[in-house]
């Protein structure tokens, strides 16, 4: 009857939960309360909340208590756009989180709370952000290598605003657009809404094909090139200091506008510099704060010349005004104390670990990576289905994407993108484990 009992408490919470009954953030009875509410024992209560907790519907915080998490958080388009169930073990997202930082938003808020200048928060602001502001993000490319004045850089809400953005001011439906065969799904997403051509380039451990690019350009009119250099997403790779180079000279003699993408590249601190500060007169660069400190911190910056600022800034203004005075505070305000540094040194000693686990659990399959990314690319055997080993990693609760939303080809290569962010270290081999059975069993 016991057994019956804590199943039935469990039930009816994740009921009330998906139901929207109890919103997420809302603060749950304690272990003690709920035992008394329906008459069970407090180690039951307990672990009534860790099965809540174990399939993603509720967060325990020391000293606070438990919430209501959300059960169906949006996905974005960092993998393949689809929505894993909640009681999976997600390895299809990347939300990279080290301990800490919830208090660091607490202690950020209590600050902004006590400054004398919160009335001016409530207030719109420059499309861009004000000047202060963007001086401080232009100090923060420094540590990019890219030297840009404040007047060179807009604040936007993420990185995949600024990608709309600049895509919306500086290209045309119709223009060519030169990208990578696989390359990041929210780029494909905007092309299509915007009606761009994208004409793929084959893309290896260097980076991307530049004889293919090369080809490419003498045959076609191509407008722009989207890139990622600096780790690569899905591949992991860093292109050489020699390619970006010969990119350049790619770019200046066809006159391609190119926009790089970076937000990963606080992984790889010994790239080369980046595109823009070799071509800042044709370069847009992209990043922010989503990756290196959180991705519900909506706050991304364009940095370009002077002369291609304007038309990115009216997209601005015509798509979200601003962004939102009270983030922008507390991104400028991390960024100026030092608490981006030191969540991207976090953060870079995170992703070894996590490497170094799928390291081995993943030992016999042939991996494509970088030893400090999120993520893992694991091509499969020519006799391999990724839709159906996706599927039955579904069925066994853990959640990957296949390269169906990275490929930019007509022929999808079968292969897996495994995210390493968003799952506690202690559950990352087991759920990689679960992996490694499947793919192989496939084979047999």
């Amino acid at each position: 009857m016991g057994q019956v009992r804590y199943k039935q408490v469990v039930d009816a919470l994740a009921s009330d939960i998906r139901a929207g009954q109890l919103r997420p953030g809302t603060r749950l009875p304690t272990h003690r309360a709920l035992a008394q509410r329906h008459g069970l024992a407090l180690a039951t209560a307990s672990r009534v909340y860790a099965e809540l907790e174990a399939i993603g519907l509720v967060v325990g915080e020391t000293g606070r208590g438990t919430f209501v998490r959300d059960p169906a958080p949006p996905r974005g388009a960092d993998a393949d756009l689809t929505t894993p169930a909640p009681s999976a073990t997600d390895l299809s997202f990347n939300n990279p989180s080290v301990p800490g930082q919830a208090d660091l938003l607490r202690d950020a808020l209590r600050k902004l709370a006590a400054s004398g200048d919160l009335e001016s928060l409530l207030h719109y602001h420059p499309y861009g952000g004000r000047p202060h502001e963007r001086a401080i993000v232009a100090g923060h490319l420094k540590t990019r290598q890219l030297q840009v004045a404040g007047e060179q850089v807009l604040i936007v809400n993420g990185a995949q605003h600024g990608m709309a953005v600049t895509a919306m001011g500086l290209l045309n439906p119709g223009d060519v657009v030169a990208v990578d065969a696989l390359t990041y799904p929210g780029f494909r997403v905007l092309a299509e809404r915007l009606r761009l051509d994208l004409a793929p380039v084959p893309v290896g451990p260097a980076g991307t094909d530049l004889d293919a690019l090369q080809r490419l350009c003498d045959t076609r009119p191509v407008r722009a090139i989207y890139t990622m250099p600096t780790l690569h997403n899905p591949l992991g790779c860093v292109m050489g200091a020699r390619a970006r180079k010969r990119l350049v000279g790619i770019a200046r003699a066809h006159d391609l506008l190119v926009i790089e993408d970076a937000p990963y590249a606080y992984l790889a601190p010994e790239a080369p510099p980046p595109i823009a500060a070799l071509a800042p007169e044709r370069t847009v660069y992209l990043s922010s704060l989503s990756k290196n400190v959180a991705t519900g911190l909506r706050f991304g910056f364009v940095a370009t010349s002077r002369e291609l600022i304007g038309p990115i800034e009216r997209a601005v203004r015509a798509t979200a005004w601003n962004t939102a005075g009270v983030i922008t505070a507390i991104a400028c305000g991390w960024i100026e104390d030092g608490t981006v540094a030191r969540l991207e040194a976090d953060k870079r000693a995170d992703t070894a670990q996590r490497q170094a686990i799928a390291t081995r659990a993943l030992a016999g399959l042939r991996l494509v990576r970088h030893p400090h990314s999120y993520f893992v690319w694991l091509p499969l055997g020519d006799d391999q289905r990724a839709d159906r080993i996706a599927a039955t990693l579904a069925e066994r609760g853990v959640s990957v994407s296949t390269a169906e939303g990275f490929a930019t080809t007509t022929h999808v290569p079968h292969a897996l993108r495994i995210a390493l962010g968003s799952v506690a270290l202690e559950d990352l081999a087991r759920a990689l484990a679960v992996v490694k059975d499947v793919v192989v069993q496939d084979c047999s």
